[in-house]
């Protein structure tokens, strides 16, 4: 069976969502909270998650080879995420899937697989803020 990076078109397709997704979270007011966890240059965060989708979709292993392995939640744990942070990502994701995958039953499994990945993110809940 092919791999979702097979499915979704290899490095070019890949690099594609990543840049969408960046380009929606740059522009997009809703997804402020999340921009500004980002350094003013998205450069970084877009080699990065062109990277590591690249290995996750099971692709070459970019990320894992230069970094070692991801520990995302590790990561991720100096940002304050929540709902609203999980749920501003996702949506810059969604609209990026929604342009850049035209095989829906491949970007519903994306998407899937992306809320599952987004809500182990999370390292705040409602009850905690400001704590």
């Amino acid at each position: 069976m092919p791999t979702h990076y097979e499915r979704i078109g290899g490095a070019t397709a890949v690099r594609a969502l990543v840049d969408r997704f960046y380009d929606h979270m740059d522009a997009l007011p809703e997804a402020y909270g999340i921009r500004k966890m980002h350094a003013a240059d998205l450069g970084s965060a877009r080699q990065k998650l062109y990277e590591f989708l690249s290995g996750w979709m099971g692709g070459p292993p970019l990320y894992v080879e230069k970094y070692g392995h991801p520990m995302l939640r590790r990561r991720h744990l100096p940002f304050p995420i929540g709902d609203d942070e999980r749920d501003q990502w996702l949506h810059c994701m969604d609209l990026a899937l929604r342009e850049t995958v035209a095989d829906e039953s491949l970007r519903q499994e994306l998407y899937a697989a992306f809320v599952k990945v987004a809500d182990h993110m999370r390292n705040r809940s409602p009850l905690n803020i400001g704590v």
